[in-house]
């Protein structure tokens, strides 16, 4: 019984979570445990319900790039980091420079608002579908 406390303890946690921390939270548990979300799948039979999910989720899912970081980079940088409020300074850059993809498997409305906010800075944002 208290298996199963705990178990709902943690659905009832994650189902709180916005798209980008569980993305965060997946890549993390991905490294501890030296594995890939695919890997995952395959490993476990997912039921018709969890794959119409599934399938409907990857319709609105979105990869954010930058595409050009405009003449104001110290803006877009600033931008980036208050997006992506776990990223350093020198990544943020290095993001903002080499003009990199900073998130990917992000549901429509987060893109978005990525996309305006970095756009307001001064950048250039592509959305592309996953």
């Amino acid at each position: 019984m208290a298996l199963a406390k705990e178990h709902e303890q943690l659905i009832e946690a994650v189902g709180s979570m916005s798209v980008l921390e569980l993305s965060e939270l997946v890549k993390a548990l991905e490294e501890k445990f030296g594995i890939s979300g695919m890997q995952m799948m395959a490993a476990g039979a997912a039921s018709p319900a969890a794959e119409a999910v599934a399938d409907e989720d990857a319709k609105s899912l979105f990869k954010v790039t930058i595409k050009d970081p405009g003449t104001e980079k110290i803006k877009v940088i600033k931008a980036l980091r208050l997006i992506k409020k776990d990223m350093g300074l020198g990544d943020a850059k290095k993001a903002v420079e080499e003009c990199q993809t900073i998130a990917e498997s992000v549901a429509k409305e987060e893109a978005d608002k990525m996309k305006k906010d970095l756009e307001a800075a001064g950048a250039k944002v592509e959305l592309t579908p996953m």
